[in-house]
């Protein structure tokens, strides 16, 4: 009998041992794929910046067939629609949250957080596709500007993207605020408005804050949608009126001229300059999402 129990045990441990290790490498095999990715990067864009000077590569025009690869009309384009965004989608996605979390019954809870997730499954063709044809003659109209692929018309398109991050991530950060922090709230005869703006959302601050940053990093990568509805001018967003103005963003540029340059070009290198680009900003918002919940991690260690 306890030889069969010591068999039925070193079988077990070898099967946990087996599915550790499978683990183990499947986790260092994501990290392995974006090093990669990078190395991948680097190595067909570094020879662009060894070729032209950096003056070139930073400056304000973009007309690779004559040789300008300024990509600064392109960046400033890109953070321009990406922050318009973000202040659209931020109200909106944390007072949903706050709502799902706080104030809905438990029934409208189960349907709302499934359907919020169904919202990051919609196609980004699509969603291309409402914005050329609904909203964007809908901004042309109501704004009365010349047309309505605009700066604006994407920043429209991406909130929308970027809501279902921040709205999913925030109710989690909202729901792991103690019980106590509440009912302490209440008994001090703070209303239940005042124990969420002034309690609960307080408390959830730092979970907040990642979820605006991974909404951001959903954002500045969007590719497909931004290319339809945002006008594709590659043209310096410095005047009052870019908002309503067309532009051009680093990942639209990559999508749009990378089918049609000759491979080995000086163009082709430009491109995965931006690529490179594109990875280093995203990688570093990322980061930034990170970070607070490294930091809360460490001070609970501590205590």
């Amino acid at each position: 009998m306890l030889k069969s129990e010591s068999v039925i045990g070193n079988k077990r441990r070898r099967f946990e041992i087996v599915i550790e290790s499978l683990i183990r490498v499947l986790g260092f095999s994501t990290i392995g794929f974006v090093v990669l990715i990078f190395l991948f990067l680097l190595r067909q864009g570094l020879p662009f910046f060894f070729e032209v000077p950096p003056v070139n590569f930073f400056g304000t025009r973009w007309y690779p067939t004559f040789g300008l690869f300024g990509t600064l009309p392109l960046i400033l384009g890109s953070v321009l629609v990406t922050l318009t965004a973000i202040v659209i989608a931020l109200p909106l996605g944390v007072a949903t949250a706050v709502f799902v979390r706080e104030i809905a019954p438990g029934w409208a809870r189960e349907i709302l957080k499934p359907l919020i997730e169904v919202l990051a499954g919609i196609p980004s063709v699509v969603l291309g596709f409402f914005g050329m044809n609904i909203v964007a003659p809908l901004v042309r109209t109501t704004l009365n500007v010349p047309t309505g692929l605009t700066a604006f018309t994407g920043a429209l398109i991406l909130a929308y993207m970027a809501l279902p991050t921040i709205i999913s991530v925030a109710e989690d950060a909202l729901d792991a605020v103690p019980k106590s922090y509440r009912d302490a709230g209440l008994a001090l005869g703070a209303t239940k408005w005042q124990v969420i703006w002034r309690v609960v959302v307080p408390a959830a601050r730092s979970g907040i804050v990642v979820a605006v940053m991974l909404g951001l990093g959903r954002a500045i990568g969007e590719t497909m949608a931004v290319m339809m509805v945002t006008g594709n001018a590659a043209r310096m967003p410095i005047t009052p009126d870019s908002l309503f103005r067309p532009v051009r963003t680093m990942t639209a540029t990559i999508a749009a001229e990378m089918g049609e340059v000759a491979q080995g070009s000086l163009h082709f290198h430009a491109l995965f300059g931006i690529g490179i680009l594109l990875f280093v900003l995203t990688f570093l918002i990322n980061l930034a999402a990170a970070r607070p919940i490294f930091q809360k991690r460490r001070r609970g260690g501590l205590r």
